[in-house]
């Protein structure tokens, strides 16, 4: 007798470690008989994995529980789980909002489905966001991308920015061994993955926690000592990092970017605020000045490295003069990427209770002047790429020319170029850029002759 295959579908709100953690709990649902439905309609189990940085996200994860829930009273047997930030932050206030959800999970239980579902299954509404050790992670992911993969190697974040959440959430820093680490990108290499991603929420921190310094007396671990350590990893051809903080990006790094080949030429290094009394109330750690700095170093080992960042406009008691000064230090350092958000106050955090908040209007004004500064500038970092020479990572087909395919740059430029995704997935071409446009690229791929034509006279 056949029975119908039980399916899942996950939708991911939120940033990279979200991402990751989606894939990890895919993979458990996999390994359990579950299969993949691109229709949520068409599942028994529907997960949301949630983020709670800004409202809107928040309000969005609601709209679409309301519409899920309506269909648990005519169809009982479906399973509903919000994961991630969201879960983590209401707790049981979620399942008192909506009670027809079965599990209720913060981003520390994600390598925990199987064991939660189990429960669930026996006829329980289960809530999981105690605080918990990581426990070094078994399961096997089902990845996005057949070409890159992220890999998760410190989870949490002990920094108490005035409008962050995360901590709260996703807890303190908790660093997984070298070694660990290491096994999951050797494993990912005998799969044919080509690029990784090393994730942390702040991934400058990686090793803090964990035992040993050097004669120097610094930590015996930092995400500099990991990238030479994983970085002969055969089969891997490019390693990317992220976020950054700046509070701990050292010289240090920034030298072992330069002088390891597969690390590529791109930061992600948020400043948040060009003011530093914003940056103080803010508690980042920093002023503009360090920042500066920084990229300066980094541009001083690496001339043509691309930088992004984060940023945010309209925090409480922001005034024009320092919205004006972030404006100077995006003009100034010539960002290739910017991400940017309007301040969202966040429940439990010191700056959703300030009196000095700023009107929604103010926030929507300067938003929309930094966006129109970040579109400038980005197409003037654009331009020194016309007529070069890019090789280009392969990722997929363009859903928008089916003649082309497309993929990044050491620099993180998106790139499109004619050609078979069949044949060229996962490989590293050598595309001459035509086009330049903000944030992306078109070119035309150079065909290298073989050696065989390069003796035929």
């Amino acid at each position: 007798m056949t029975t119908t295959p039980r399916r899942y579908h996950i939708t991911t709100f939120g940033c990279q470690m979200n991402k990751a953690d989606s894939e990890r709990m895919a993979g458990i649902l996999e390994d359990m008989g579950f299969e993949w439905s691109e229709d949520p309609n068409d599942a028994s189990l529907i997960l949301y994995n949630t983020c709670t940085i800004r409202d809107n996200a928040e309000q969005k994860v609601y709209s679409y529980l309301g519409r899920q829930a309506k269909r648990k009273l005519e169809q009982p047997d479906l399973t509903l789980i919000v994961a991630g930030c969201v879960a983590q932050q209401e707790g049981e206030a979620l399942l008192r909002r909506v009670p027809e959800l079965d599990l209720v999970m913060g981003p520390q239980h994600a390598n925990r489905l199987e064991d939660l579902l189990e429960q669930v299954f026996n006829g329980n509404q289960v809530v999981a966001t105690e605080a918990v050790h990581i426990m070094e992670d078994i399961t096997k992911p089902r990845r996005d991308s057949a070409v890159t993969a992220w890999v998760n190697v410190i989870y949490g974040c002990n920094e108490r920015c005035t409008y962050c959440v995360v901590p709260n959430v996703r807890g303190v820093e908790q660093s997984r061994t070298p070694e660990a680490i290491r096994r999951e990108v050797e494993e990912l290499a005998s799969q044919g993955y080509t690029e990784i991603t090393l994730l942390g929420q702040n991934i400058d921190a990686y090793g803090r926690d964990l035992p040993g310094v050097t004669p120097e007396g610094r930590h015996k671990h930092t995400l500099t000592d990991l990238l030479y350590f994983i970085h002969d990893v055969p089969g891997i051809e490019r390693i990317r990092f992220a976020t950054s903080h700046p509070r701990y990006f050292t010289e240090r790094l920034i030298k072992a970017c330069a002088e390891l080949p597969k690390v590529c030429e791109h930061f992600h290094i948020p400043f948040q605020s060009g003011d530093n009394e914003i940056l103080k109330a803010m508690a980042r750690g920093y002023t503009q000045e360090k920042y500066r700095r920084i990229i300066n170093t980094i541009r001083s080992y690496m001339p043509d490295a691309a930088i992004s960042a984060d940023a945010i406009v309209g925090f409480p008691g922001e005034t024009e003069a320092q919205f004006e000064n972030t404006l100077k230090l995006v003009e100034e350092i010539g960002f290739d990427l910017l991400n940017t958000a309007a301040y969202s106050p966040r429940p439990g955090t010191p700056a959703a209770v300030w009196s000095n908040q700023l009107s929604e209007e103010v926030k929507a004004d300067r938003l929309q002047r930094l966006n129109h500064l970040v579109s400038i500038k980005a197409f003037e970092r654009s331009q020194r790429y016309q007529n070069r020479i890019e090789e280009v990572l392969v990722e997929d087909q363009n859903p928008k020319d089916l003649t082309q395919v497309m993929g990044r740059t050491r620099g993180n430029r998106l790139t499109f170029f004619p050609g078979n995704i069949s044949e060229l997935k996962g490989q590293i071409v050598k595309v001459k850029i035509t086009e330049v446009r903000a944030f992306s690229l078109t070119g035309e791929r150079i065909f290298q002759p073989s050696p065989v034509e390069c003796l035929t006279v």
